[in-house]
């Protein structure tokens, strides 16, 4: 499971120019499942997601989470992060987990991510052709992978 996190002040997402999703003081989240994925990968990633420590406290270190700050989340399902560019110049996104279950997984991670204490997680829509906006606080952007993350756990 691979995500982009941006710290931002606002963001939103538009499908046939309307607005179906946005968040003010968060992040925005680009999500991906791929093939191998389970449902702990979900839970991995959403505890890492709400505990992570980009925001700044009061002498400007990053030490608060997105809990601490009571910010909002806009995720994103984005396939293209599952691409491979090893061989040639197009992307290969057969490592892409079927589109069925990543929606499940997608909409999991979401619900997962609320559970933990996000009071507000809005989504685009999963597979439609999207527009997003934002504007990245920082800029801080932080890209988390669950393989990674379990390779160098030895799990």
């Amino acid at each position: 499971m691979k995500t982009v996190i941006q710290r931002v002040l606002n963001a939103d997402v538009k499908v046939d120019g309307k607005t179906v999703g946005s968040c003010q003081n968060g992040y925005m989240i680009l999500f991906c499942s791929v093939e191998g994925d389970t449902r702990e990968d979900i839970d991995i990633l959403a505890k890492k997601v709400a505990n992570l420590r980009i925001f700044e406290d009061e002498n400007g270190k990053m030490n608060k989470s997105i809990i601490d700050v009571s910010g909002e989340v806009l995720c994103i399902s984005q396939f293209t992060l599952a691409a491979d560019t090893k061989k040639g110049n197009r992307p290969s996104f057969i490592k892409a987990m079927n589109p069925k279950v990543a929606n499940d997984y997608y909409n999991d991670f979401c619900t997962k991510l609320k559970s933990m204490g996000i009071n507000r997680v809005e989504k685009g829509i999963f597979g439609a052709d999207m527009q997003v906006s934002l504007i990245n606080n920082g800029p801080v952007t932080i890209i988390l992978d669950t393989e990674i993350w379990k390779k160098s756990h030895g799990n």
